[in-house]
């Protein structure tokens, strides 16, 4: 069992930045990939970009590649999403995921084994 919990959003101006963490516990000694994935309101779950456990293979959607980045530290095992240049479509419920083959390309919902309960990023314009 890994479990996952995020944290980090807010309201923001469009334009802003915003750091999103996810910090994980439970299942030491695994492996695993971690992805992030947005819902708008009124829309489905969309993928925005993973990152494997050594951090060096990294998968952007191509929306938030050159704005977001992502990034981890197993040390404290937390992933971070530092997101740029915001913008009100990104306005969403943020979740983080946990891939325990550890892919840093799943990009589909069933591709995780462990999910987060959310934290709403909104952009005014």
């Amino acid at each position: 069992q890994v479990h996952l919990v995020e944290s980090g959003g807010g309201l923001v101006q469009a334009g802003d930045s915003l750091r999103l963490s996810c910090v994980a516990s439970g299942r030491t000694g695994s492996t695993y990939a971690i992805g992030w994935f947005r819902q708008a309101p009124g829309k489905k779950r969309d993928f925005v970009v993973a990152i494997n456990w050594s951090g060096g293979s990294t998968y952007y959607t191509e929306s938030v590649r050159g704005r977001f980045t992502i990034s981890r530290d197993n040390a404290k095992n937390t992933v971070y999403l530092q997101m740029s240049s915001l913008k009100p479509e990104d306005t969403a419920v943020y979740y983080c995921a946990a891939d325990l083959h550890n892919n840093p390309f799943s990009i589909r919902e069933w591709e995780y084994d462990y999910w987060g309960q959310g934290t709403q990023v909104t952009v005014s314009s």
